[in-house]
């Protein structure tokens, strides 16, 4: 017996989304929500995050751990859900199949703006990381799965920073790096020991 096709889960987007647009200082902490669930997640699952939800499968994927985690708290789910559509509406957002299951993913526009949000973030990692030899390991493991280009952009914020106190974490990173990322690290380094 043959299988049959399932049918692609349909998305709909409330066209009266165009009249919801964020606040710009908004923007960033959707799209850091968003980015906890890029591949794993889709559009509802996005506003059950920023409305700060408590579902079982949000719990399951610990989704709570988000900074944007119940970023709009007192706004109702179709208000967030009117805002999410705005966001894919307006450019920032995407939804891709996985199989038959709509999943959020960046656009291009979502994720040049997404960038120095996570670089940003995972500099505050790193200072803390500098200052508590404790945390040190989990923020180099977290680094290691982080992207490429946020990596260099992190990498570009700490030269200009000149604080030498991340010195000893970015050598403990440094060696456990591929090459590139080790050669970014190094000159990293001598910026911010200059």
């Amino acid at each position: 017996m043959a299988k049959r096709r399932q049918q692609r889960v349909r998305v709909h987007l409330d066209p009266e989304a165009k009249q919801n647009a964020p606040a710009p200082e908004d923007i960033p902490h959707i799209l850091r929500a968003a980015d906890d669930c890029i591949g794993r997640a889709g559009r509802g699952m996005l506003v059950k995050i920023l409305k700060g939800s408590k579902v079982k499968r949000l719990l399951e994927l610990g989704l709570q751990d988000c900074p944007s985690y119940g970023y709009y708290r007192s706004k109702t789910m179709d208000e967030i859900g009117r805002i999410v559509d705005w966001m894919i509406l307006a450019g920032f957002l995407e939804i891709q199949y996985d199989g038959r299951l709509p999943m959020i993913v960046f656009s291009d526009r979502g994720w040049e703006e997404y960038k120095p949000v996570y670089a940003e973030e995972m500099y505050q990692v790193v200072l803390q990381a500098a200052a508590d030899p404790e945390a040190m390991e989990a923020a180099i493991e977290r680094l290691k799965t982080t992207n490429r280009e946020v990596i260099l952009q992190l990498l570009e914020a700490l030269a200009k920073s000149k604080n030498i106190g991340v010195v000893r974490f970015l050598e403990a990173w440094s060696a456990q790096e591929v090459k590139k990322v080790r050669a970014a690290i190094r000159q990293a380094m001598e910026e911010i020991r200059r």
